[in-house]
């Protein structure tokens, strides 16, 4: 099972190392030690909180962007039908749903609370600014 370090799972809620030891300390994220003594979250525990703190990012009009092409995150759900696949990854506040083979699935062991990157390939992108 995947662990993260306290300060990992901060980076990947976007909160502070301070704000996960007071998750754990009231109970809302479960904590156990690894074998050199430091605190790690179980990553199933950690996609659970990232679904439940995941914001939609503000509505497009009010800001410029330019989306990057990898989102670096945790694994939500592995959703396994057939010969295909659904993996959702929770990248900040982005979800990323991939659709894969059941094989790709099986081969990288896919599992809620990896941590996996997606990569965006895509012949069409958008750019937008705000409304003048």
């Amino acid at each position: 099972m995947t662990q993260l370090r306290i300060s990992q799972a901060a980076a990947f809620l976007g909160v502070s190392d301070d704000t996960v030891r007071r998750w754990v300390a009231a109970g809302r994220l479960p904590a156990e030690k690894d074998d050199a003594g430091r605190s790690v979250i179980p990553g199933v525990e950690l996609a659970r909180v990232a679904r439940e703190e995941a914001t939609r990012p503000p509505v497009p009009e009010t800001h410029g962007s330019s989306a990057r092409n990898r989102f670096v995150g945790l694994v939500t759900r592995v959703e396994v039908d057939g010969v295909m696949a659904q993996v959702d990854i929770q990248a900040g506040p982005h979800r990323v749903v991939s659709l894969l083979s059941r094989e790709s699935v099986e081969e990288l062991g896919l599992r809620p609370g990896d941590v996996a990157t997606a990569s965006v390939k895509a012949t069409h992108v958008v750019v937008e600014t705000p409304r003048p």
